[in-house]
């Protein structure tokens, strides 16, 4: 019994030892005089976190999460100054500013560079206390997997913060979102997640991208975008042969904030009716009424083969007759750019349309 008593504290400070921030989530963003952040700077940016870690999972188009445990000895440093380093590398080789989140795990490093200014690195010990303090008054929505239909639930039982979530019997949130979801709240909520860092390269995509000439309150001017996205990007997949299974939407507003939302298609796909109707279908779930909007992106993610997957008949003539066309059309603005195009996209402005797709 002696000798068991004195072996366990061993293990228990290499327990602790262990713990402490080692999870940085960094938010990539253009400084004040850069170009906008593109696929392939993204690209390099994760590789310059891979210099410090290969744990770093990819969470596109401007994040990425790093667990750094293993390489504090190695520099000196604490978690802090590993983030004050991945700063400076990225200002000073890819000119481009993070936001950097630093804790125990995924969750509170988010929710640390979600909620800190532009720029900034900030910490969130490694303390029950400290983590409840960093909470409380947060509202609902900033704990991953709470959207906006579960934060509107959970404020109509007067739970519209952290704090107030963490203190709610975990009966009672399970009887309000059902057993797994409330389990997994309450958890959450207490700043308790385990979900480890998996490695992860970015998948493949292909975006593009539209600037307006000035801040757009239109939404139909925001549709006619969106459309001309769509054809690029429908005409890119299927000259490479290729389907997309996921497309997302970026919107970009006058304070050059953004809001991104996706959609996993119905069937993979490189038809463009089908690619603009999801991009109308995410645009106007945003709602996004007198919003000062300065661009919009498109991108095709989980990109597959041609081959690789069918596709659904279907009765409906003119969707049929549509297909049928799109190759001709293809063939005949490879030749001739911009030669076929939707009636929509013709007048003034059809010359102000985005460039070529990129490809990450």
């Amino acid at each position: 019994m002696t000798a068991r008593t004195r072996q366990e504290p061993g293990p228990q400070r290499a327990r602790t030892a262990a713990a402490g921030p080692h999870v940085l989530y960094v938010r990539f963003h253009p400084t004040a005089w850069s170009a906008p952040l593109d696929a392939d700077t993204y690209t390099r940016l994760l590789g310059l976190l891979a210099e410090f870690t290969p744990v770093v999972e990819a969470l596109p188009p401007d994040a990425a999460v790093a667990d750094v445990r293993g390489a504090l000895r190695y520099f000196g440093r604490d978690a802090a100054g590993l983030a004050g380093l991945v700063r400076i590398r990225a200002l000073a080789r890819h000119d481009t500013d993070c936001t950097i989140g630093v804790a125990a795990n995924p969750l509170l490093a988010r929710i640390a560079a979600h909620t800190a200014p532009s720029g900034a690195i900030r910490t969130v010990p490694d303390d029950p206390a400290a983590v409840a303090g960093f909470l409380a008054r947060k509202p609902a929505g900033v704990l991953h997997g709470v959207g906006p239909a579960t934060a509107r639930t959970l404020g109509a039982y007067g739970l519209d913060s952290v704090g107030r979530i963490a203190a709610a019997p975990p009966a009672t949130l399970q009887r309000i979102l059902g057993a797994s979801a409330g389990r997994r709240v309450h958890e959450r909520a207490r700043g308790i997640d385990p979900t480890p860092v998996t490695p992860q390269a970015p998948p493949r995509s292909l975006s593009a991208e539209h600037r307006f000439r000035r801040d757009e309150l239109d939404p139909d001017q925001r549709r006619r975008a969106l459309l001309m996205l769509a054809c690029r990007l429908g005409g890119e997949l299927r000259a490479e042969g290729r389907l997309a299974r996921a497309l997302t939407l970026v919107v970009r507003y006058a304070d050059d904030s953004t809001t991104t939302r996706s959609r996993t298609l119905t069937e993979p796909t490189g038809h463009t009716p089908a690619l603009t109707a999801a991009a109308y279908a995410l645009h106007d779930a945003l709602a996004l009424q007198r919003a000062r909007v300065r661009g919009v992106s498109l991108r095709a993610e989980r990109i597959t083969e041609d081959d690789s997957a069918g596709h659904q008949l279907t009765f409906d003539e003119q969707a049929t007759r549509a297909r049928i066309l799109e190759p001709v059309i293809d063939r005949l603005n490879s030749r001739w750019p911009g030669a076929v195009r939707p009636a929509t996209l013709a007048g003034p402005d059809s010359a102000a349309e985005p460039g070529r797709p990129r490809s990450a």
